[in-house]
């Protein structure tokens, strides 16, 4: 059984639990929330066509388990700087705080490849010793931009090896993300 548990706007305003939390962050427009509905199985985060639409820390519950967190995106809403950089301070402030999160998932856009945010993301995690995996998503869409950055997990310690292929729409590493997270 999946719960919203709710939407947050401050990291000390989320509850307090022992279950382990799974994190899913992303530029706008990624489809983390499309994503999550799909490893969920259930339409319970909402998805937008506008990038920008997650503007807090929502907070799934499944099975009194696990935790899911879509978080909001960074690098392409169209939304005030000054909101944006609270966004990304609220965001450091979660993965650098938050004891109970096993896993921050990186959504990077398979049709365009890693972007300048993204590479400050990952070198911020490597730099703190967040652990963090990469997930390529809509892996079913036509590339877009064929000189892309290459992501290996030689380059960076906080990384897991494995790199998650998945497309929301077509069901593809739906599985696999799935496992890892414990999911059946």
């Amino acid at each position: 059984m999946i719960k919203f548990v709710g939407g947050f706007e401050n990291v000390c305003d989320l509850p307090e639990t022992q279950f382990a939390e799974y994190a899913f962050a992303g530029r706008s427009n990624v489809g983390k929330s499309s994503l999550i509905n799909a490893v969920l199985g259930e339409n319970v985060a909402r998805t937008s066509n506008t990038p920008g639409r997650t503007q807090t820390l929502n907070m799934f519950n499944v099975n009194d388990k696990i935790m899911i967190l879509d978080l909001p995106g960074y690098g392409y809403a169209r939304v005030s700087r000054a909101d944006a950089a609270r966004w990304m301070l609220r965001f450091q402030e979660y993965i650098m705080t938050r004891r109970q999160l096993k896993r921050l998932f990186i959504l990077i856009d398979s049709r365009i490849g890693a972007r300048d945010s993204d590479l400050e993301l990952i070198q911020f995690c490597d730099a703190n010793g967040i652990s963090y995996q990469i997930v390529y998503t809509k892996k079913d869409k036509r590339v877009r931009e064929k000189e892309q950055v290459a992501i290996c997990a030689d380059d960076h310690p906080a990384m897991v090896d494995d790199i998650v292929e998945t497309s929301a729409e077509k069901k593809y590493g739906i599985d696999n993300l799935r496992a890892i997270i414990g999911i059946k």
